[in-house]
């Protein structure tokens, strides 16, 4: 087999979600000549954005950041982009048995009482408790419920926990590893103002904002990004590849980065020996359907709130202009509607309008003074491959960044473990990868 004596690109990067593009954006400033190739028509990958009819523009699926995040604001710093960070204080609740709650507090939970006193105590305990973990290796072989139930008891953890859980998670909601939980109470724990309320950040305009500033960087540096452009297999030779192809045709280059699903890469690299391809194989994914609904009058006055209810398919409902203002979105007000499910699921399968027929009901039950001609436009957004599923021993299974090939490596959301999937991570993980590409052997050499 014939192939180019010099590479044109040093680094070809799949997907312009934000660890490739801060990956391109690393190796770009370093003199690399880097080309990123993306499927989708615009950089940001989950958190790209897209327009209403009137020109309102916001994420097509929910994004904030902590405040204890600390890559993206060094990041937008760096982008000379401070000045669009939002921090605002954050309003969650809980709806159960036919009513909201308000849970943003230590107050508010000491007020919850579908739950006994002791049991209040024992929920706003918890996230004292879950700091006494310090190796998080400690508890990966235990289920959530096998580690949770003890520590808070059967009443909150059936009450308040399980339900979350299992519409988060579906039908794998027995088998997520109590790391994922852990972490999440860790963090959530340690956003709190001195009053016990929680602190959130956000970025004007929208995280595919962001997205396309990083590009533009990109871009300027003389590094290329070509939309629409996905990729579908691979050209190899031996232990190295050489050309990834396109239905624009290949690209060459020296060295590779894989930032999809593993999924997605194993069937672009579907050449590779097997026994490899059946790790990427081995992790699950849920997907997420998500409703995005422009309002002309406001849900509540709560940002967030969990849907403990039985029966009620949504995992939450995201009110975004109760974080952000609704006077940077002409006026409207933003919901997001999330579920979690596996593809199989009959409702992944619904058209648009079928989809928020379904969805309505439901809200109008939440919601009794909320009438269907407050919806002045609607998206729905699904993604295969929203969620990855973090089982027990999940450490021990998870595919590592090597790939078969020397001049190739993967860094996917579900490799960030024991931290969850989020932009904060996706950021440290491109400049991290960028420093890997550099030191990996040029081709020839």
């Amino acid at each position: 087999m014939n192939h180019p004596a010099s590479p044109t690109y040093d680094t070809a990067i799949v997907g312009a979600g934000f660890a490739g593009l801060v990956a391109a954006l690393r190796l770009a400033q370093a003199g690399k000549k880097v080309v990123v190739l993306e499927s989708d028509a615009s950089p940001g990958g989950l958190a790209g954005t897209f327009d209403f009819d009137d020109g309102v523009r916001i994420e097509k699926f929910y994004h904030h950041w902590f405040n204890n995040d600390a890559y993206v604001p060094k990041l937008v710093e760096e982008l000379g982009l401070s000045d669009l960070i939002l921090t605002l204080p954050s309003r969650t609740g809980m709806y159960y048995n036919g009513r909201l709650w308000k849970l943003s507090t230590p107050l508010d939970v000491l007020r919850f009482s579908p739950l006994p006193f002791v049991d209040r105590i024992r929920l706003g305990w918890l996230v004292f408790q879950v700091r006494k973990v310090k190796d998080w290796k400690e508890i990966e072989h235990l289920t959530i419920r096998e580690w949770l139930e003890p520590l808070c008891g059967k009443k909150v953890f059936e009450l308040v926990w399980e339900p979350l859980i299992r519409s988060k998670f579906s039908v794998f909601a027995e088998d997520i590893n109590a790391v994922w939980f852990w972490k999440k109470l860790v963090l959530r724990g340690s956003t709190r103002d001195p009053k016990g309320g929680e602190q959130l950040a956000y970025f004007r305009g929208g995280f595919g904002r962001l997205a396309e500033a990083i590009a533009e960087r990109i871009e300027s540096l003389g590094g290329e990004i070509r939309y629409n452009t996905p990729v579908t297999g691979t050209v190899t030779d031996g232990d190295r590849i050489h050309a990834l192809q396109t239905v624009a045709g290949d690209v060459t280059a020296s060295n590779f980065l894989f930032t999809p699903s593993f999924k997605i890469i194993a069937k672009i690299l579907k050449d590779a020996p097997k026994p490899w391809l059946d790790t990427l194989e081995r992790v699950n994914y849920l997907g997420n359907v998500c409703l995005v609904m422009e309002l002309t009058h406001s849900l509540s006055d709560t940002y967030w709130i969990n849907v403990n209810d039985p029966g009620f398919p949504f995992v939450g409902v995201i009110e975004h202009t109760n974080l952000d203002d609704s006077s940077h979105y002409a006026g409207r007000h933003i919901v997001f509607l999330s579920r979690y499910l596996a593809t199989s699921d009959e409702t992944w399968s619904m058209s648009d309008d079928e989809y928020l027929q379904y969805a309505l009901p439901h809200l109008e039950r939440m919601f009794p003074n909320f009438r269907r001609d407050w919806v002045k436009e609607f998206r729905i957004w699904r993604a295969d491959y929203a969620q990855p599923v973090t089982e027990r021993g999940y450490s021990k299974y998870v595919p590592a960044e090597e790939t078969p090939y020397v001049n190739a490596l993967i860094s996917t959301m579900a490799q960030i473990y024991p931290e969850d999937r989020g932009t904060n991570y996706a950021i440290r993980e491109g400049s991290r990868m960028a420093e890997r590409l550099s030191k990996l052997p040029r081709q020839g050499a």
